[in-house]
């Protein structure tokens, strides 16, 4: 189940809006009475959704959710850039090859 922030992400998107603050935009609240996070303010252009239209945002939000790991993972396997461009000076080939087995082990879905 997908995050509350990232089904909010996912219909701002969907409406237009692509940056959303959750300091200024938008804040959620859990008063940790196990019901979980609500939106407690709203300051955005569009209208605040409802249950159902976040619900309809589940599938993108697990996408999402899930690709921002593999990005996250692979960004640690790359290595630091400046070691990249050595190993690109060096031996483009093996780099590429790397690279390649990189993301064939953490495919985006």
């Amino acid at each position: 189940m997908a995050n509350l922030s990232t089904k909010i992400k996912m219909y701002c998107e969907a409406n237009g809006v692509s940056n959303v603050d959750f300091m200024k935009d938008v804040m959620l609240q859990d008063d940790s009475d196990g019901k979980g996070a609500y939106i407690k303010e709203w300051n955005l252009s569009i209208s605040e959704p409802t249950d159902a239209q976040l619900s309809a945002q589940e599938s993108a939000a697990d996408t999402e959710e899930a690709n921002a790991q593999v990005r996250s993972t692979r960004r640690l396997a790359y290595g630091d850039i400046g070691e990249q461009l050595d190993e690109i000076y060096k031996d483009i080939d093996a780099w590429k090859a790397r690279i390649k087995s990189i993301k064939d082990n953490n495919p985006k879905s």
